[in-house]
């Protein structure tokens, strides 16, 4: 049923400055993976083969990841070193790419409202490649997701609890349990101080969302930092409707920051790449 994934990858990646100077963030190596291939890995795993990249100034680095490199190819054809694109063919031949750019960084919400021309009139994905999230006992947490909308057929994000020294770095939200690890979000605020929080249930970087969140993205206000925030239009969406928050199966690292970097690269060079699984 849902077949698209949207990846919004125009940010600057400032934290990891000067690397990200001439390099987009979303192509530093997990061990010897981009973190965008992850996500892109993860999307396919939900079904999620049409990928939409909302690109920047300076990103031709992705969609170059994600084609032919003749020049390569040509110079380790038939030698030991071939295996090393193995993953990476295979998510070509599994996945298609589409891009557009967003102009000006102007919020997440706008970096989804420039994808729907890449998206049409259908409910789809969204990955934040930041956030890497590996769930070995599971499904993917997309795929995780997909499952959940197929049974309730709106909007659903991810979350996870947080300690209350680290709220202030997501959107937090309110909701009314429906069973384990489900809520009908009720409430949703970006970046909140952590003595005015609704709870301790913080969004990270999967979405499912109904197309009729364009709409409503266009007609939200900018919002925190003058941004126009998803939070800000799926908070619209929930009172009007319903939008689901899903407490998913699995292990998330905040790849956004140096510390989560470092620790993401630990954990899979220990758990997959010394195992062979990388």
């Amino acid at each position: 049923m849902i077949k698209k994934c949207l990846f919004p990858v125009a940010g600057y990646g400032t934290r990891f400055l000067p690397a990200t100077k001439s390099m987009p963030k979303e192509m530093l190596p997990v061990v010897n993976k981009p973190l965008v291939q992850y996500g892109v890995e993860e999307a396919i795993e939900a079904g999620l083969t049409e990928i939409g990249l909302v690109t920047g100034r300076g990103k031709r680095a992705i969609a170059d990841h994600f084609d032919v490199s003749y020049e390569l190819e040509h110079q380790i054809a038939g030698t030991s070193k071939e295996q090393f694109l193995d993953s990476i063919r295979q998510v070509m031949s599994q996945a298609t790419f589409s891009m557009t750019r967003q102009q000006e960084m102007r919020g997440l919400g706008d970096a989804i409202l420039n994808g729907r021309r890449l998206i049409g009139d259908e409910a789809f994905g969204v990955v934040l490649s930041d956030d890497l999230c590996i769930a070995e006992d599971h499904d993917g947490v997309l795929a995780q997701m997909v499952a959940l909308y197929k049974q309730f057929r709106c909007s659903i994000v991810a979350i996870q609890e947080v300690p209350e020294d680290q709220i202030h770095k997501f959107g937090v939200i309110a909701g009314e349990k429906l069973k384990d690890g489900i809520f009908q979000v009720t409430d949703m605020v970006e970046k909140p101080p952590a003595d005015q929080a609704p709870s301790n249930l913080a969004i990270i970087g999967r979405y499912i969302l109904t197309p009729d969140i364009f709409e409503i993205i266009e007609n939200t206000p900018p919002g925190k930092n003058g941004e126009v925030q998803l939070t800000d239009a799926l908070l619209a969406q929930a009172k009007s409707g319903c939008v689901l928050a899903y407490k998913f199966k699995g292990t998330r690292f905040d790849c956004g920051s140096v510390d989560g970097f470092v620790e993401a690269t630990n954990y899979v060079y220990n758990n997959f790449y010394l195992k062979g699984k990388a």
